[in-house]
């Protein structure tokens, strides 16, 4: 894509870089993790094979580097979906195709332990920028070739985890139904623990939603994964159990879709099917 210097349109710097982020188109490879918190991506190049600084700006930190031979990014997004939506645009022009969220979140169920995962398949928008995007009637949705890769990544690691709708929200506070200051709580978000339970949404976080619209929209591919910090259920809370975990099955997803995406482009086929996917784990093992 041709960037124009000086455009209100499309802002870049003089330097031709993307006004927030701070990369140019090819500076990122296809896979990008992201983290909300910039203090995550040392945890996450930790388990890399090299790693290097590529852009720091506004808050928005950008790592490139390699895992298990697989070239990876990763780059905070802030808190929430207003400042994620800019970061996935400016991504995508920088050329990157495949997203995964590496969050923390909390469980609405007392089965969801303090440091188990929660692999998202689809989000309910309770966000406020996804529908500035579209419709409400639109669905947010994980692709389904990372959600797998995802639960993939869990098995093959033996880490805890459970699959099934995220409830995202904008708010951490009143949004999520905790007392905002001197006790404010709207009416409608008095209880809303329970509501979504009975709508058997599995935890609450705050980007995945604006993730999933976004990677509908764009025709991109998108999967989110978060640990339990919390449980609204138990009302249980500590900040850092499960990091290793987490940031372990992100990063052993992006290998694992790599695979997978070089076996199906090998064999000129548009979408991952079961087929293809028996066909690569055959071929690791004649590698190891």
């Amino acid at each position: 894509m041709l960037l124009l210097s000086g455009s209100a349109r499309e802002p870049i710097t003089k330097e031709g870089l993307l006004y927030h982020i701070h990369l140019k188109p090819g500076d990122v490879p296809r896979y990008v993790l992201l983290p909300g918190d910039p203090g995550r991506i040392p945890l996450i190049t930790k388990f890399w094979d090299e790693s290097k600084l590529v852009a720091e700006h506004r808050g928005f930190v950008t790592y490139t580097g390699r895992y298990r031979g697989t070239a990876v990014a990763a780059t905070s997004t802030g808190i929430g979906g207003p400042s994620t939506a800019i970061v996935l645009e400016e991504l995508l022009r920088a050329g990157a195709d495949t997203f995964i969220r590496v969050g923390t979140s909390g469980a609405l169920w007392n089965h969801i332990k303090l440091g188990d995962l929660v692999i998202s398949s689809a989000a309910m928008r309770l966000d406020g920028v996804s529908k500035i995007y579209v419709d409400p009637e639109y669905p947010a949705a994980a692709s389904y070739d990372v959600l797998l890769a995802l639960i993939e990544a869990a098995e093959v690691l033996g880490v805890r985890y459970h699959v099934g709708i995220t409830a995202s929200s904008d708010s951490f506070y009143v949004g999520q139904g905790r007392p905002g200051f001197r006790g404010y709580l709207p009416e409608r978000w008095r209880g809303i623990e329970r509501k979504l339970k009975e709508l058997n949404i599995l935890n609450f976080e705050m980007e995945a939603s604006t993730i999933f619209t976004l990677a509908g929209i764009y025709g991109v591919r998108a999967g989110a994964v978060c640990v339990a910090i919390a449980n609204r259920a138990t009302d249980e809370f500590d900040p850092e159990v499960g990091l290793v975990d987490l940031v372990r099955v992100a990063n052993e997803a992006v290998r694992i879709l790599h695979e997978w995406d070089a076996l199906r482009e090998a064999r000129e086929k548009k979408y991952l099917s079961l087929k293809l996917v028996l066909e690569a784990a055959r071929e690791s093992e004649r590698r190891l």
